[in-house]
């Protein structure tokens, strides 16, 4: 005969109910996180290439990629500015689209940091470097995808599409900063600065793009003058 005693027949009365509480609960979270993955925001302005304001207010920066500029202030526009906002335009404005985050979720600026996915799952910071409509911006801690991105700007590049069609070369050399990685002019004050351990020479500037250096804006302000 099996007998039981009072604590264990107490158990198997609460831990079927406890278990399914359990189970229940971890469906929720999981329901909840996915949710919050698959949350959609509306576009409500472009401000260029890789900026955009949602109807809520909140303005948004693209992680990995830098578009040229348009023109503002005293500021003229750079080349493919304005087709990098067309471009971005055409895509976002007024569309539904999802965001996922990196290490930091937002910018000095206020900006949210974020890699932007179209409703047909397309992945719009992707996008803009195959179209030659912008380059890869190497920039920590931010690099989830950094490999990815860089090997779009490289096909676009290998394709002559959007800023690198006709390219040009001006008969200077360059530095580059392998811990930051950017690069500016051999004859750039900040470029003498860059310890030797970092140092790597580029003798053009499209050697530097491929390499998923970015041109520093202290040094180089015309990023695609020539």
């Amino acid at each position: 005969m099996i007998e039981f005693h009072k604590s264990s027949l107490f158990n198997l009365q609460f831990s079927i109910p406890r278990r399914l509480a359990l189970v229940f609960f971890l469906l929720l979270i999981g329901t909840s996180i996915e949710s919050a993955a698959q949350t959609w925001h509306k576009v409500k302005w472009v401000n260029d290439g890789d900026t955009i304001v949602l109807t809520t207010g909140e303005r948004v920066r693209y992680i990995g990629i830098n578009a040229p500029e348009i023109d503002h202030e005293n500021q003229k526009a750079q080349p493919q500015g304005y087709q990098a906002r067309a471009f971005n335009k055409k895509l976002v404005l007024s569309q539904r689209i999802r965001f996922e985050y990196d290490q930091e979720r937002a910018d000095r600026y206020g900006r949210t940091l974020a890699y932007v996915y179209l409703a047909d799952g397309s992945f719009l910071n992707v996008r803009l470097l195959q179209a030659g409509l912008a380059f890869y911006l190497y920039l920590k801690p931010n690099l989830k995808y950094s490999n990815m991105l860089l090997q779009a700007q490289r096909k676009a590049m290998e394709l002559k599409k959007g800023l690198w069609h006709n390219w040009r070369e001006a008969d200077k050399k360059y530095i580059g900063n392998r811990n930051s990685r950017r690069f500016h002019l051999a004859s750039c004050p900040h470029a003498k600065k860059i310890k030797s351990k970092n140092r790597v020479q580029f003798a053009r500037k499209w050697d530097a793009f491929y390499q998923g250096y970015a041109p520093a804006r202290n040094c180089i302000k015309e990023f695609w003058s020539y």
